[in-house]
């Protein structure tokens, strides 16, 4: 069974969005899900969220699937940066790796996004990758969805109306998502 890890976005919480439905459906069916905390809007910012997943004791190994929305997957990225060995699965929902030309959000994700990322790392720890993108996200320009699942050498899963895939969108479940985690590993069949 895999140990799961679902990282929210900037102003956005574990109790938000599609999370707690995704980490019922798993936990059913016999995996460990943690939806760490991470502090938004206030003190955001990617050494913060460092050393919030180490204080809540999230180590990633390669039983881990990591799922990131919105800046959670910026921030998977940046882990899969620092991590010596790979991973079970990296899943991206609705990522991004550059500015939104939204100045409130692009300020609280700066430190996530300055620099140059090392894809050849990431894709080397990321495990099997899926990146889903809503066609009309108002948040994150489809081309930046596009261009991350090109980094990760990836096809995005584009959905139409998915808008920023939150609940925003009518996204309180995700059973596409539930879906391609079955198919990723053995161990998620019953």
């Amino acid at each position: 069974m895999a140990n799961v890890i679902i990282i929210h976005g900037t102003k956005g919480s574990p109790s938000g969005n599609w999370f707690p439905w995704l980490a019922d459906e798993l936990r059913s069916i016999g995996h460990t899900v943690f939806i760490p905390e991470m502090p938004t809007p206030d003190n955001q910012s990617l050494s913060n969220w460092f050393q919030a997943l180490s204080e809540q004791g999230i180590f990633p190994d390669s039983s881990t699937i990591v799922i990131g929305h919105s800046v959670g997957a910026v921030f998977l990225l940046r882990l899969l940066e620092k991590i010596s060995s790979p991973i079970m699965a990296s899943v991206f929902v609705a990522g991004f790796t550059g500015v939104l030309n939204i100045p409130e959000f692009d300020s609280l994700n700066a430190t996530f996004i300055e620099g140059d990322y090392d894809w050849e790392n990431i894709k080397k720890n990321a495990g099997s990758i899926l990146s889903f993108s809503g066609a009309n996200d108002p948040y994150v320009p489809k081309d930046q969805g596009v261009e991350l699942a090109s980094n990760l050498g990836v096809v995005p899963i584009i959905i139409e109306d998915g808008g920023h895939l939150n609940a925003e969108f009518g996204y309180k479940t995700f059973p596409l998502l539930l879906e391609k985690l079955k198919m990723i590993s053995v161990g998620f069949h019953k």
